[in-house]
């Protein structure tokens, strides 16, 4: 990742929205109590370390242009340990369904297929598997739950929610 230090979230305030917050008890998708849209945080000097720590793709990566910047695009870009995930906005749920934003997204998913690597749309608690050519709608996904992809080679066939496996010790 290219890193300026230059980018500021300055009146953008959505991942406040689409983040699920663990220490406050917030489930993504709704806005934080402390959140004061298109301002920023009133408990920000006080905010919980989840917080503090979260910066998204578009702060943090040059390349991704200022259209992706997440009061504009209605999308928040952050990573997993096996990908990208893109959190929309519930309150424009399509928002990555259009233009330019599609285009790009259908670009990570195909690189991922290519390299391992999933991209998922994410809409309140609504998952979708995207690949270059195909969407596959998961529904909810449990914080104990794990997406299970069919392949043919590296293309993604099909996709289904599993429980995860419980680890013993």
């Amino acid at each position: 990742m290219s890193t300026s230090g230059e980018r500021h979230c300055g009146d953008c305030t959505l991942c406040c929205k689409v983040m699920a917050i663990e220490a406050l008890t917030k489930p993504p998708g709704t806005w934080c109590a402390h959140c004061k849209p298109g301002r920023g945080c009133a408990i920000y000097a006080d905010r919980p370390v989840e917080c503090q720590s979260f910066s998204c793709l578009w702060l943090v990566n040059d390349l991704l242009e200022e259209r992706w910047k997440p009061n504009r695009s209605k999308l928040v870009l952050t990573t997993s340990e096996d990908g990208i995930e893109v959190r929309c906005d519930p309150g424009s749920p399509n928002a990555w369904r259009k233009e330019p934003y599609a285009t790009d997204i259908r670009a990570w998913a195909a690189e991922g297929e290519r390299n391992d690597m999933t991209v998922v749309v994410i809409v309140g608690q609504r998952m979708i598997l995207i690949t270059a050519e195909h969407e596959f709608d998961l529904g909810i996904v449990g914080p104990d739950e794990r997406i299970l992809r069919e392949l043919e080679g590296t293309k993604v066939v099909g996709a289904s929610v599993k429980k995860a496996a419980k680890v013993r010790f």
